[in-house]
C-alpha cells in the first residue's frame, strides 16, 4: 500500500491550440481547427463527424440568438432620466436683487451649453463602427435596399409607378454597378465590396414599379460587408443564414463542404486528398490508353 500511495497521478497533458482568427476569412480559420483536431484525436475518423460538427454550428447559431435577444430586453428596460433646467433658476431667484438674478441665468445658460458639448461626442460614437444587417442581411436606405446570402446579393430599387423597362440604364460590370433612370443621375454609382460574375447577373422591372438587381458573387464563402463602395458597412458577424444544415445547403456549397472536411481527415490518416485522387485517376487512364509509352521514370506531383 505504501508503494501505491507514492506513485505520482498521471494526468493527460492539455495541448496548446493556437491559430490567429481573420474575420474576413472564417473557413481558413476552421481548417486550422478541424487539422488540430485530427492531430490530435480520431474525431475526423468518424462516420458522424460530418453530422456532429453540423449540430454544433446549429447550437452555436442558437446561443448567439439567445444572447443577442437577452441584450436588447436589457436595453429596452433602461429609463430615460429627464434633464431638469428649470428648477435651479427658481431657487436661486431673489426680487430684491436683480444683479444676482442676472447672473444666475448666465450661469445657467453656461452649464446647459457645457451639458449640450458633453453630449454631442456620445451620439458620434453611436454612428461610428459596423452596423446591425437588416433581415436580408444588409442595409435600407433612402433610395434602395440591399441583401444578401453567400452565393448572391440583391438591390431593390424603387421607382414612380409606370416606368418601363426601356426608361432604366444598368451596366453591371466585374467589379462595379452602374443603375438609374435615363436623363437622370444614377441612383447607384460606385465600386463592389467583391468581384461579381456579369454572365451570371441580371435585372429587371417588378410590377412598373420596381428595379430589382441580381448579383451573383464570384466568391460564394464570404460575406459582403458592403453592396456599393462608400456606404457603411455592416457587422458581418451578426448575418443570419438560412441553415446551419448540410442537408439545406445549395448543392455546390454544400459539396465545398464536404469536401474540406473529406481532404482533412485523408490527411490526417496520410492517405491522398481528393484532387491527388483525381489526379492519380487522369495518369492511370492515360497509361492504359498509351501502352506502349515507357512510364518508368513518370513521377507524380
Amino acid at each position: 500500500m505504501a508503494i501505491i500511495s507514492e506513485m505520482e497521478e498521471v494526468r493527460p497533458s492539455m495541448v496548446p491550440f493556437s491559430a490567429s482568427f481573420d474575420p474576413s476569412n472564417p473557413l481558413g480559420f476552421l481548417e486550422k481547427a478541424l487539422d488540430f483536431i485530427g492531430k490530435e484525436s480520431n474525431f475526423l475518423k468518424k462516420d458522424t463527424a460530418e453530422k456532429e460538427v453540423a449540430t454544433a454550428v446549429r447550437d452555436a447559431k442558437e446561443r448567439l440568438r439567445e444572447a443577442e435577444k437577452k441584450k436588447l430586453e436589457k436595453e429596452s428596460v433602461k429609463p430615460t432620466v429627464p434633464v431638469e433646467v428649470e428648477k435651479p433658476k427658481k431657487e436661486s431667484l431673489k426680487p430684491t436683487e436683480p444683479m444676482e438674478v442676472e447672473k444666475v441665468a448666465k450661469k445657467e445658460s453656461l452649464t446647459l451649453s457645457e451639458h449640450m458639448e458633453v453630449e454631442k461626442p456620445k451620439e458620434e460614437k453611436k454612428e461610428s463602427g459596423p452596423i446591425v444587417p437588416n433581415k436580408g442581411n444588409g442595409l435600407d436606405f433612402e433610395n434602395y435596399t440591399w441583401g444578401q446570402s453567400l452565393q448572391e446579393v440583391t438591390i431593390n430599387i424603387p421607382v414612380p409607378l409606370g416606368t418601363k423597362a426601356r426608361s432604366v440604364t444598368c451596366e453591371i460590370k466585374k467589379n462595379r454597378l452602374k443603375v438609374g433612370l435615363k436623363g437622370q443621375d444614377p441612383i447607384i454609382d460606385g465600386e463592389f465590396f467583391h468581384t461579381v460574375k456579369p454572365d451570371d447577373c441580371f435585372w429587371n422591372i417588378e410590377d412598373q414599379k420596381m428595379i430589382s438587381v441580381l448579383l451573383t458573387k464570384q466568391d460564394q464563402m464570404e460575406w459582403w460587408k458592403y453592396c456599393v463602395k462608400g456606404e457603411p458597412e455592416i457587422d458581418t458577424q451578426k448575418v443570419e443564414p438560412e441553415s446551419s444544415k448540410l442537408g439545406d445547403l445549395d448543392p455546390e456549397t454544400r459539396a465545398s463542404v464536404e469536401k474540406m472536411m473529406f481532404d482533412q481527415r485523408q490527411k490526417q490518416m496520410g492517405l491522398p486528398t481528393s484532387d491527388e485522387i483525381e489526379k492519380k485517376d487522369m495518369l492511370k487512364k492515360f497509361m492504359a490508353q498509351n501502352p506502349g509509352m515507357d512510364f518508368s521514370n513518370a513521377k507524380f506531383h
